[in-house]
Order: C-alpha cells, then sequence, then structure tokens
C-alpha cells in the first residue's frame, strides 16, 4: 500500500467491495443494484472532453442497458457541486442527460476500494476503470 491507499483492484469472481457514496442522485450503495448488473467506471476529472464523450456514450446507450438488466455508475473524485454542474452543461450543450448516478467520491473511499489510484498518478484523480458486477455482487470484469 502505498500513501496508505489500496492499489490492487478487486479480483475476478469474488464480491466487489461494499460501498455506499453521495452521488448525483443523491445517496447510493452496492447493494441497492442486487438483482442487476452494474458497470461501475470511473474518469479522472468532470469538464474534460474525453471524460464528457465517454459518459455520454454511456448516457446514449440508456436503452441497451435497461433491456439488458443493467445499472450505470459514474466515478470521480470531484465534488457533487461540479458533477452537478458538469451533468447540466453536457445536457445544455448536447443534449444528452447522464440518467445513471455520478459518485462524488472527494475522499476517494471508492476510489481506494477498487484500485482506481494508481502510484505514479495523480493523487487527486482516480484512472479510468471499469468493473461488471453480476447481479450476485461478484466482481465478473475489469
Amino acid at each position: 500500500m502505498e500513501n496508505g491507499w489500496k492499489t490492487s483492484l478487486p479480483r475476478l469472481n469474488e464480491p466487489a467491495p461494499d460501498f455506499s457514496a453521495r452521488t448525483t442522485q443523491g445517496p447510493r450503495a452496492l447493494k441497492d443494484y442486487r438483482g442487476k448488473w452494474l458497470i461501475l467506471f470511473s474518469h479522472p476529472a468532470d469538464f474534460t472532453p474525453v471524460c464528457t464523450t465517454e459518459l455520454s456514450g454511456f448516457a446514449i446507450e440508456k436503452d441497451f442497458f435497461a433491456k439488458h438488466n443493467t445499472k450505470l455508475m459514474g466515478l470521480s473524485i470531484d465534488s457533487i457541486h461540479s458533477h452537478i454542474a458538469w451533468v447540466n452543461a453536457v445536457q445544455e450543450k448536447t443534449g444528452v442527460l447522464f440518467e445513471f448516478p455520478v459518485v462524488a467520491d472527494i475522499d476517494m473511499k471508492v476510489a481506494k476500494l477498487y484500485g482506481m489510484l494508481q502510484p505514479g498518478e495523480s493523487e487527486t484523480a482516480a484512472v479510468r476503470a471499469v468493473f461488471i458486477i453480476d447481479p450476485e455482487g461478484k466482481v465478473r470484469l475489469i
């Protein structure tokens, strides 16, 4: 553990690390997604072109994910205020609404649990990562 943080990823086929967090859609916890697939993905920062296109891509495919019993959840180290301003700006400028919650992980608790902070990278930004968690709460893909 460097800087006191967990830097390893969760293990495949094992329970996903449990968490609860503040999101753009209110409090959310991993247990809220039992019985559904969950795609948990991180991005380095709000208001950046690549992150905007990545999250917009997920948002545009909402019907596909709904059809496949799959929920989405984004995450970055930005504040809830930044997330809300960004979500609103993207909708205003592009017409795309992020209807999934975006975790405001300002204390980096979830990022640390999932190994989204990498040695040698920023200590205040999550790396891009994607975790697919099955309906029983096990990590199936990283």
